[in-house]
């Protein structure tokens, strides 16, 4: 199998396998908030994960781990208190839908327009916004919003800024302007269930979930010494992430992609995420008919739900556009080998597919 579904997730890093190991081991299986030599121990781990997972991103603030980017931003989003949301169309359901839910709930929501590359129009925010939420890459189309202007104007019109930075950790630098940032482990070679969000300091977050705020008193629930171990191994690869070998994946996959149009911008982007469209393809058709490659659609989030993708539509593409489209997404683990071997195959499936 040729995996190019780097967005949906990054392979494990044997690095972070190794990482790990321990603290699955009958050995590592003390818990971080008891008091014995064990528990100090396991405790130490998770401090040690928290400096190296800090070091990618800005200095000035607190990372509290969380079960993933998801909770995370739900976390952000609920726990500023009243006021009006200011975001994006193109941003992940984590944020969109926890911004709609809080719409029925009394807050204020407005969604700031993008062009056909997917990148915003504008950065008037409205008064009495609480909090404006962007992501810095995205997830389906990889382009790379103006974070630094937004986080400017939202400070300017008294809000906060919040930046879903999952895509982005390690790989395009993130603002210092940040009040609020979600990242995710599994995006960066790291173990599944496992995310953080950093939260600048002097800001004071209401608790999304109760009990005993094992996390600094402010989120409940026991740590994992051994995903945590994983997450920081994980973001010390990422500081030393090689930038040049993915650029090439991207130009070489390009060029064997001539008759297909790239959705969203093609320089204002992260390279690794590769979004193209064939008018009249069926996209999941050709998802089933080449089976040896992993690629996808869309967010795998709401690859079951049928509808077109929102990124895609919010852009301006047609339904059918949405559907012709597919993402391919790589990364440490590629190959040149394996970019040619798997643009054949979905060449010639996609030429079988014509009329």
């Amino acid at each position: 199998m040729i995996y190019l579904d780097y967005q949906a997730t990054t392979p494990l890093a044997l690095e972070v396998h190794d990482a790990m190991a321990h603290w699955l081991s009958p050995a590592g299986s003390a818990n971080p908030h008891s008091a014995h030599v064990s528990g100090r121990g396991a405790r130490a781990a998770v401090e040690v994960a928290r400096e190296q997972v800090s070091a990618l991103l800005p200095p000035g603030g607190k990372l509290w781990f969380t079960s993933g980017a998801t909770e995370a931003a739900n976390w952000a989003l609920r726990g500023v208190g009243q006021g009006g949301i200011v975001t994006l169309p193109t941003e992940h359901a984590c944020v969109r839908d926890t911004a709609l839910w809080l719409g029925q709930r009394g807050h204020d929501v407005a969604f700031l327009p993008v062009d056909t590359d997917g990148l915003v129009t504008t950065t008037a925010i409205p008064d009495g916004t609480r909090i404006v939420a962007a992501m810095l890459v995205n997830n389906e189309i990889g382009v790379v919003q103006p974070i630094a202007d937004l986080a400017d104007a939202a400070h300017r019109a008294g809000a906060l800024f919040f930046c879903d930075a999952v895509q982005g950790l390690g790989r395009v630098a993130i603002p210092a302007a940040c009040d609020l940032i979600a990242i995710s482990a599994h995006k960066i070679y790291g173990p599944k269930g496992i995310g953080a969000l950093w939260v600048r300091d002097g800001l004071d977050l209401e608790p999304l979930m109760l009990g005993g705020g094992q996390e600094g008193g402010v989120r409940s629930g026991t740590v994992s010494p051994a995903l945590c171990a994983g997450f920081g191994a994980a973001a010390a690869l990422m500081a030393t992430d090689d930038h040049t070998h993915v650029e090439r994946l991207w130009t070489r996959a390009l060029a064997q992609l001539p008759d297909w149009q790239v959705n969203g911008a093609r320089d204002r982007r992260y390279h690794g995420n590769l979004n193209v469209r064939r008018d009249g393809l069926d996209a999941a058709r050709l998802i089933s008919d080449v089976r040896s490659v992993a690629f996808s659609a869309g967010s795998a989030c709401a690859s079951g739900s049928g509808r077109p993708s929102h990124v895609l539509t919010a852009i301006g593409l047609t339904d059918a556009q949405a559907r012709s489209s597919i993402r391919l997404g790589f990364g440490r683990g590629t190959t040149a080998a394996d970019i040619d071997e798997a643009l054949s195959l979905i060449t010639a499936a996609t030429d079988r597919q014509r009329p």
